[in-house]
């Protein structure tokens, strides 16, 4: 097969050569994906088969009938008959056991050398299944004028087209992992990051929306990251589903996020919609998009697992988030009820400036921390969730890395260096032997411990009105307690 399992060398000098991407002096590429620069959340169908038809949650999902699929599959066959394309073979799941086989078809080189990032590849591998169970993508970006994202569970096969983003890929992908893994296995699917001490043990779950921190978090000091995105929690314990990166470059700082610093500066990485200024890219312009995003295998990292999976448990659920309103303590205990009610909420913020109209902060809900990939019904999911918390004896928590001492404009971001040492008590087991109290205001237990000043401790204190925190309050667990 002609451009099949090119290595992703020769995928980037293609992609320099006749793709318009440029080649930075440490050898990644820059390329840009035109008017889309993020997933198109409305163009994602799911096809109803027989399979899909009792399972899906279809109040969430878009449906396609399985004659308008077969139509549109056949105008892809012909244009991959037509035209050149690329081909990876790659999986899904780094525990070998669970493996999903994918061949993976693009029409352009970078898209192809961002599966050889996001994707495993055989050589990243160890205990390949001599016959995975394989899927197909075609991604196919100049069929269609607008994007559309169809998931066909039974004829296993997704087409992608209209759009040039990259992550349309990788997050549909994940969307038939997150049906196929609770119904085969009963395991658990998260759109989380995980971590692991050194001996591999005390491994650590985030959950969180972007923009919490939980890529610049899990990249704890002294621990290995298993990966930053997508992870399955079996009966033997945490894997990673992925095999690379694909972080937010957004005000990347040196000295805030070193290894993600490093890895945009090597060899093979993808910097996508990057503003580059006089030769040099620079991250804090935001004009093309604030999405803007690096894509690079988990290899180029020195904390990085080298497996990527773990047979052991959690200890602890980290839930991270970015309460913009000033409300929320810094850390919260929860019990297994509340992190279930908390995984279903999936609550953050977002803040002036990141969509137009956002004049204030507005509440985000995002069911399982990531609605969009969960094709089943949120309640399936929380079901796991209890169930593995409750048999493993798993300490869950909320951490919120937003603001304090007053809602965004008034008061100011919890530093990040409080929120690591708030991580750091929690993962070393400090935090659960502290003595706790309900919070007057969230009714969240808190510790008494002094890891912080008190004002940023109890957030009511830090407000030059405690009338006004209050009001602030209210408004916000009243609108949780409405979901």
């Amino acid at each position: 097969m002609k451009n099949h399992n090119l290595q992703t060398i020769e995928l980037a000098k293609i992609a320099v050569e006749q793709e318009h991407c440029l080649l930075t002096e440490d050898g990644a590429i820059i390329s840009y994906t035109g008017k889309h620069t993020g997933r198109s959340p409305n163009a994602k169908y799911i096809v109803e088969d027989t399979t899909t038809i009792n399972q899906v949650d279809w109040s969430r999902n878009n449906k396609m009938s399985v004659e308008e699929y077969t139509a549109l599959k056949n105008k892809f066959l012909n244009h991959m008959k037509n035209n050149k394309t690329y081909s990876q073979d790659v999986l899904l799941i780094r525990d070998s056991d669970h493996s999903v086989g994918f061949r993976v078809h693009t029409e352009y080189a970078r898209h192809s050398m961002f599966v050889r990032n996001m994707f495993i590849t055989e050589d990243q591998a160890i205990g390949l299944p001599e016959d995975p169970d394989l899927y197909e993508i075609v991604h196919i970006p100049s069929l269609l004028e607008e994007p559309k994202v169809i998931i066909a569970v039974e004829d296993k096969t997704i087409l992608i087209s209209g759009t040039l983003y990259s992550g349309e890929i990788k997050k549909s992908a994940f969307t038939l992992i997150n049906f196929i893994a609770p119904i085969t296995n009963s395991f658990l699917p998260m759109h989380c990051s995980a971590n692991a001490d050194k001996d591999n043990g005390n491994v650590a779950i985030f959950f969180g929306l972007s923009g919490t921190g939980k890529t610049t978090l899990s990249a704890h000091p002294g621990r290995t990251l298993i990966g930053d995105d997508e992870h399955l929690w079996t009966d033997s314990g945490i894997t990673n589903i992925e095999g690379g990166c694909y972080a937010k470059t957004v005000r990347l700082s040196k000295e805030k996020e070193p290894e993600i610093w490093a890895a945009c500066e090597t060899t093979g990485t993808i910097l996508e919609n990057v503003v580059v200024k006089d030769g040099e890219v620079d991250y804090d312009d935001i004009t093309i998009t604030e999405n803007a995003r690096a894509s690079y295998s988990t290899d180029v990292l020195d904390s990085a697992h080298i497996l990527g999976y773990v047979n052991k448990h959690p200890k602890n659920i980290i839930m991270l988030t970015c309460d913009a309103f000033g409300v929320l303590p810094p850390v919260a205990k929860l019990s297994s009820d509340e992190a279930v009610e908390q995984f279903l909420l999936g609550y953050t913020a977002k803040v002036a400036g990141t969509e137009e109209g956002v004049k204030e902060p507005m509440p985000t809900f995002s069911p399982c921390f990531g609605e969009p990939f969960m094709p089943l019904k949120p309640e399936r999911y929380a079901e796991l969730l209890k169930e593995k918390i409750d048999k493993h004896d798993v300490d869950c928590w909320l951490v919120n890395t937003g603001w304090t001492g007053g809602p965004y404009g008034v008061g100011n971001r919890i530093s990040l260096n409080i929120t690591r040492n708030i991580i750091d008590l929690i993962l070393k087991g400090v935090m659960k032997e502290a003595d706790f109290m309900e919070h007057e205001y969230t009714n969240f237990s808190i510790p008494k411990m002094e890891y912080a000043t008190k004002n940023v401790m109890l957030p009511e204190i830090g407000w030059e009105s405690e009338e006004d925190y209050k009001q602030q309050a209210n408004k916000l667990m009243d609108m949780m307690r409405s979901k």
